[in-house]
């Protein structure tokens, strides 16, 4: 018997050199072991067994053509930040990605709330990995903050620079890896780097120095107006370095409800006196670096693949239940850690439809 062959849509490809291709990338090198795996920034017209497509909006051309082509067959989207936070609530193209899709897959928990009880009970929650690298804790004679991400108005780079003139404690560099996709937001960062020389644009690095930049930082910055499940904190955590986050869904979802390092979105002040909390108090270092590595568990290569495997296969090769169906009697607890507090409910434990009534959906 052939091999299956499963094509990933990702508009972004290796040039990006951002989160939706290091998705792609890892999930086809996961696929690779059961599958015949293409990667492509389109579909090509060319006939697969299924299709995974990243960014509902982005990929609607591939989706819409793919779907009308071969109703029968898999259609995987996988919904990133800008999908849930913004495209889905307005863009027809997106919303109609949605409805053509047979699974959606959400990058955290949180994005589940995002989505309505007939779109979530065709959505599964598959947490992203990164791979472990020791972090180095010799003393350094700068406190280096990183912040990973391309200059862009969604991940809010102006926040992390303010910050920098806002920072009482001696030492501290705060260091930006990513390239300037706003040229406007590019000078401001050369601006700010030449009045403020605790701040270093660095520019695009390639993947692999960033994670060794990254490892060798004592705190990782994440000042994003929204994100779907974002790859830099699972480096971070998984290279033990702790994390200072915007307090939006996206993040929540991903570090937990309780999580001490949440600034407000925008709030270049907040950051500035996080990051002199951190460098200062010892016991709110230790406590970050606790929580985050409590929550290494859920990006564990092993845990991701296992997750992608099981629902690729479930669709590629129902046993009986049609094309990736999720049990009926499934609930939220069983598909997903739920953020805590828990929902009301016996032992925690509600339906998909209760789950999303509780939080405003109809």
């Amino acid at each position: 018997m052939a091999m299956p062959h499963i094509i990933i849509i990702s508009p972004a490809l290796a040039k990006a050199n951002n989160g939706n291709w290091q998705t792609a990338h890892r999930w086809g090198s996961f696929l690779r072991a059961r599958y015949k795996v293409t990667l492509a920034a389109q579909w090509d017209g060319m006939p697969y067994d299924g299709m995974i497509a990243l960014h509902a909006r982005r990929s609607a051309p591939s989706i819409a053509a793919f779907a009308a082509a071969f109703p029968a067959l898999p259609l995987i989207v996988v919904l990133t930040g800008t999908d849930l936070y913004r495209d889905i609530r307005s863009d027809a193209a997106a919303q109609r990605s949605l409805q053509l899709a047979t699974k959606l897959i959400v990058l955290q928990a949180e994005g589940l709330c995002e989505l309505s009880p007939d779109l979530s009970s065709k959505a599964d929650v598959i947490y992203q990995s990164a791979t472990t690298l020791k972090s180095i804790k010799k003393q350094v004679r700068n406190f280096d903050v990183t912040m990973i991400g391309h200059l862009r108005e969604e991940k809010d780079p102006i926040t992390f620079m303010r910050a920098a003139a806002q920072i009482k404690s001696a030492h501290v560099r705060l260091v930006h890896i990513g390239d300037a996709l706003d040229p406007a937001l590019g000078t401001q960062a050369d601006k700010t780097q030449n009045k403020h020389p605790n701040y270093r644009w660095l520019g695009n690095l390639p993947h692999a120095v960033t994670r060794q930049r990254l490892k060798r930082s004592q705190l990782m910055a994440i000042t994003s107006k929204m994100e779907g499940g974002a790859n830099v904190i699972i480096e971070a955590i998984t290279s033990g370095v702790p994390v200072l986050a915007s307090d939006i869904p996206g993040n929540r979802g991903m570090l937990g409800t309780d999580y001490a390092g949440y600034f407000p979105m925008g709030d270049s002040a907040k950051l500035a006196a996080l990051i002199d909390r951190t460098v200062s108090d010892m016991a709110f270092n230790a406590r970050l670096q606790m929580q985050c590595d409590a929550r290494k568990t859920l990006f564990a290569p092993q845990r991701e693949k296992a997750a992608l495997l099981k629902l690729v296969d479930n669709c590629i090769h129902p046993n009986g239940h049609g094309n990736c169906a999720t049990p009926d009697n499934e609930t939220c607890h069983d598909r997903f850690p739920l953020p805590s507090p828990l929902p009301e409910g016996e032992g925690g434990r509600v339906s998909l439809r209760e789950f999303h009534v509780k939080r405003g959906h109809p």
